[in-house]
């Protein structure tokens, strides 16, 4: 997500904190090449300038030249600038309204509208534990209705029943009658794609939104298409009136432009960000852990949530157990490998991480991606139950088996051997300091370095990867969120 700029921009920052002190010349250079970074992005002009004229003009303050890290407090201000640009806080939901509570989806064909109906009910339903019931109005696309009913089947939300030849107007009306005999908290009305020019089936949009009277109507755009999704925003905020944006494919956008502009040129919050095919793949859009994630400090937040909710709570007991007691097997690592493939795999996590832009990059010149945790899984599953129990029975010719029948090379399992020999050290180090409490307890008073003293050289000559002797960039000197425990109970 938004690779390609997030690269640039880190560019010109990296040079920015590595002066003791600033210029006005050196701040302006240094804008001047953030004003082509944006442009690239394909952000729209005026939003450009607007952006750049309002951080050079805090950026040269007197305050921030002479500070004691004038790089620092200019990487902040384009933070704050950045987290404006996209929409200041969190836009959620209005559902606040007696049921049911109408939600309209609109957009262009094409732009994901039945799939991101499917994904936003299945978390009104699972998160917010709404009774949720939807609707496809869509007649002109064929099987687009059957689409709804077969995706409403996956996530476990109940669908319209189809009548053949319903004109919209008449769907939307029965979807209401049957919402209310049904106690629905909430329905969602999947509207036919359009084209802005098809005036026909626009008047047909504003007919389905008289009758239904919906509290949030929704325009799902594609982030791909840049500046053409904010044209289009615009268009159908013209005929109807917008609550809120779906940005999708999100994940391949490695630009921004649609979602750096679409804020501050239709005046309309980006309320949802789609981040993959997989019907779990939305999430509320959260404009200062975007700004974070651009700037190349993370999202340690959003990685909390997102472990909370796909690592189970009864296998994270049973590894806390057992890592108090020293213990750590290949049954444990294999556990931990596959949680890493659900919270999105090495890439998504490296993203998430402040500072791991580099090591990012260094693990994809290096051809090091999410096979590697497909690779050892296959190996831990190659051996036998008291292998894995016992990794020290592995000897040579052990190794060759476990190897062939794994598709690897010999290098490959002792890789894998060393790996789970430096996390089992860890683990009985972690013992060593009383368990988790007296790890909890080093952790408070020095950090990692204080917890782990050899890490830093097991992790080689950079340490930490750029990590910061301070705290994590943009998290205050605690590292952390201060709201980190109640996030890890959210389930």
């Amino acid at each position: 997500m938004f690779d390609s700029l997030s690269d640039r921009l880190g560019g010109v920052f990296d040079r920015l904190r590595g002066r003791g002190a600033l210029s006005e010349d050196d701040v302006r250079g240094a804008m001047r090449e953030v004003r082509i970074a944006l442009l690239e992005a394909d952000v729209a002009l005026p939003v450009v300038r607007r952006f750049v004229d309002n951080v050079t003009e805090l950026a040269i303050g007197q305050s921030v030249l002479r500070s004691v890290t004038p790089g620092q407090q200019v990487v902040k201000i384009v933070n704050d600038a950045l987290v404006e640009m996209l929409g200041g806080g969190t836009a959620e939901l209005d559902l606040v309204a007696t049921p049911p509570v109408v939600i309209m989806m609109v957009g262009l064909q094409g732009s994901g509208k039945t799939t991101s109906t499917a994904k936003i009910a299945k978390l009104l339903k699972e998160k917010h534990g709404k009774k949720v019931m939807m609707a496809s109005l869509d007649v002109n696309r064929p099987a687009a209705q059957e689409q709804l009913k077969v995706l409403g089947e996956q996530v476990g939300v109940a669908t319209l029943p189809i009548i053949v030849g319903q004109l919209p107007v008449e769907i939307a009306t029965r979807a209401l009658n049957a919402a209310k005999l049904q106690a629905v908290d909430v329905l969602m009305l999947d509207t036919a794609g359009r084209l802005h020019v098809d005036q026909a089936l626009m008047d047909e949009m504003k007919a389905v939104s008289a009758i239904s009277v919906p509290k949030e109507t929704l325009l799902v755009v594609d982030a791909l298409t840049g500046q053409d999704a904010v044209n289009v925003a615009q268009s159908f905020s013209g005929e109807v009136d917008l609550t809120g944006i779906v940005l999708t494919r999100m994940d391949g956008d490695a630009r921004g432009g649609a979602a750096l502009s679409m804020r501050a040129v239709t005046g309309k919050p980006i309320k949802f960000a789609g981040t993959g095919e997989k019907l779990d793949a939305i999430e509320p859009f959260h404009p200062e852990r975007v700004a974070g994630r651009i700037l190349g400090m993370g999202d340690i937040v959003s990685m909390v949530e997102k472990a909370a909710a796909t690592i189970q709570v009864e296998d994270a007991e049973k590894l806390a157990a057992r890592m108090s007691k020293g213990q750590f097997d290949m049954n444990d690592l294999r556990t931990q490998l596959r949680q890493m493939q659900n919270m999105g795999g090495l890439g998504a996590l490296a993203g998430m991480m402040p500072g791991m832009k580099k090591a990012k990059a260094a693990m994809a010149q290096s051809g090091m991606d999410d096979r590697v945790l497909l690779r050892m899984d296959a190996i831990i599953g190659s051996m036998t139950v008291k292998e894995r129990e016992k990794p020290e029975l592995l000897n040579a010719k052990r190794k060759i088996r476990v190897a062939k029948g794994s598709g690897t090379q010999v290098q490959d399992v002792n890789k894998l051997l060393k790996m789970h020999q430096e996390m089992a050290k860890a683990m009985k180090q972690i013992k060593k300091m009383g368990g988790l409490k007296g790890l909890g307890a080093l952790f408070g008073k020095g950090g990692m370095g204080a917890a782990m003293p050899g890490l830093d050289q097991q992790m080689g000559p950079g340490g930490l990867g750029g990590m910061g002797g301070g705290g994590l960039p943009g998290l205050g000197s605690g590292g952390l969120p201060s709201n980190l425990g109640d996030l890890l109970k959210k389930r």
